[in-house]
């Protein structure tokens, strides 16, 4: 099972209400090697978000993954919404700023 697998499994089993998971590898956007599985982003709509903060949403995401975290996954953008917050941007999430590290800065 890949990465991206994993973390979309992890994800749909533990977070109740679960109604849009978007699971993007950004790896290669970043100075890795070809086909890595190290940068995502996420974008989640969930009941379970209701009532809580920012910070709380991204400690319930951040525990569910925490074995991809201490290990593969370097980087983890996390968009995560009730579903009129999802509904006031229009379905529409941030897009990632451009990668600066690794090198990529000095490039060019």
């Amino acid at each position: 099972m890949s990465v991206r697998e994993t973390i979309e499994r992890k994800l749909a089993d533990g977070i109740p209400g679960l109604c849009h998971l978007e699971v993007i590898n950004e790896s290669h956007r970043h100075n890795v090697p070809p086909g890595s599985e190290s940068h995502f982003k996420l974008v989640l709509v969930a009941e379970a978000f209701e009532g809580t903060g920012l910070l709380a949403r991204h400690r319930m995401i951040n525990a569910l993954l925490a074995e991809e975290l201490a290990g593969a996954v370097h980087a983890l953008a996390i968009h995560a919404y009730t579903r009129a917050e999802w509904e006031a941007r229009m379905g529409q999430a941030p897009m990632s700023p451009p990668c600066l590290g690794g090198g990529k800065a000095s490039a060019g």
